[in-house]
């Protein structure tokens, strides 16, 4: 049986699906971040809504419904404000798993980093670093976030030559 053919879209083409893309945010990291509310979500999402600048938010679309999404945002980490900018919510959902999607926002959001000029960018997990060492990004530190344990990575493009 084959896999369903997935689409990434920019979030500017999927607004209608804001208060989805809210509610997994929400749901995965509102511990991190309890003092957003629900609509603090949604608004966080209406302001990623821009193509080629940041912050963006890309969706990867089943048949017709979401199945993922990844962003690209200036700050991810108040303990980190030194580090700019960042890969972050990058969440498929649990019947999507394994299958290739998050590995695909992943790097449509790497790619969207080269054309804006970018030559680094940074993420933090508590639990998928061998995930992205994959996909080309390497360990920089641990740390005690809000409470959890996490690694702050780092992407680096190749230089051209």
């Amino acid at each position: 049986m084959n896999a369903p053919q997935i689409r990434i879209e920019h979030l500017a083409d999927r607004l209608l699906d804001i208060p989805v893309l809210a509610t997994w945010t929400q749901r995965e990291w509102g511990h991190l971040v309890p003092e957003i509310t629900p609509e603090g979500f949604i608004s966080a999402f209406e302001k990623r809504t821009t193509i080629h600048t940041i912050p963006e938010t890309f969706v990867a679309v089943g048949s017709t419904a979401p199945v993922g999404m990844a962003s690209l945002v200036e700050h991810d980490m108040f303990m980190r404000m030194d580090l700019s900018p960042w890969l972050a919510a990058v969440y498929v959902v649990p019947e999507s798993r394994n299958s290739g999607v998050g590995s695909k926002l992943v790097q449509t959001a790497m790619q969207e980093a080269r054309v804006l000029g970018l030559d680094r960018l940074y993420l933090f997990t508590p639990d998928q670093v061998h995930f992205y060492r994959r996909l080309g990004w390497r360990a920089l530190e641990r740390v005690s976030y809000r409470g959890e344990r996490v690694t702050i990575m780092v992407y680096e493009a190749p230089t051209q030559s």
